[in-house]
């Protein structure tokens, strides 16, 4: 097992982060399926417009085992329409520069690409961060060190069910932003934020100074701004995904992400940065 990539400078997604961070700009990261109809780069650019600081674009796979019902039919759409992650990453290179783009998808993916070609692929693609929910962080010294040489920011997932010393483990080696899951479970709309939410992005923020934004679970605007009260930002998917399902389109999204960003702009004053010094 190779051992984790010594820590890099600050990536695009880290840089602008903080900067809005500074500047008492809560962060909001939605998620779009990649594939999912014949509009779906339409809609990345639309909902990057209306106010989002990153969008997540999932590649899909037939087996997203930490995504619930909304979003295993959109990567089930997505995959019977024939998406692939090389043309889902020709439709990514096809955008302008502009909010950053994330991608987000399952292990076995990058594996069968080989870590360090998809780790190319993407930043060949424009995008400057990933996801892989499903990779512990005991076996991502590899894919730490594929995404560090081509300046990709790899972002690690924190559980509220992970202990202190794994936590801090996962702080220091995550790039970008630290991921917050906000509930044990899998993605999905809730009717109120979990009790969990609290005690991850607390720990997560006494832990350290990279952006600390929480996801699972953020289903409306008020949500979003609970959730933004307690950490730095929030990804929002399910609730996204779910109108496009329903056939929202680019309009429709962007109208949702502007609302998002309302809310989040009325919402609580900014959580506060740990200290560097602790």
């Amino acid at each position: 097992m190779t051992a984790p990539a010594p820590p890099a400078p600050p990536g695009t997604i880290e840089t602008r982060f903080r900067r809005a961070r500074a500047e008492g700009r809560k962060l909001l990261v939605p998620y779009v399926t990649g594939g999912l109809g014949p509009t779906w780069v339409e809609v990345v650019a639309a909902v990057a417009g209306a106010g989002a600081d990153a969008v997540g674009v999932g590649i899909p796979f037939s087996d997203p085992v930490i995504d619930g019902p909304v979003i295993q039919e959109a990567s089930r759409r997505a995959l019977a329409s024939g998406a692939t992650p090389g043309g889902i990453l020709d439709g990514l290179a096809t955008l302008p520069p502009g909010v950053p783009l994330v991608a987000m998808t399952y292990a076995n993916v990058a594996c069968h690409a080989g870590l360090g070609a998809f780790a190319r692929a993407l930043a060949g693609a424009g995008v400057a961060g990933a996801i892989l929910p499903d990779l512990p962080l005991d076996e991502a010294g590899d894919w730490m060190a594929a995404t560090s040489g081509a300046g990709v920011e790899a972002i690690l997932l924190a559980a509220p069910t992970t202990p202190e010393d794994r936590l801090a483990r996962i702080c220091a080696a995550s790039r970008g932003w630290v991921y917050g899951v906000g509930v044990v479970g899998v993605t999905g709309e809730r009717a109120s934020v979990a009790g969990t939410v609290a005690a991850v992005a607390g720990r997560l923020k006494a832990c350290t100074d990279l952006p600390v934004l929480v996801g699972l679970g953020i289903s409306t605007p008020e949500q979003a701004a609970e959730v933004a009260a307690l950490a730095d930002g929030v990804i929002v998917g399910s609730a996204l995904v779910r109108r496009l399902l329903e056939g929202a389109g680019p309009e429709g999204a962007a109208a949702f992400v502007a609302e998002l960003r309302a809310g989040l702009d009325a919402g609580a004053p900014t959580a506060p940065a740990r200290s560097s010094a602790g």
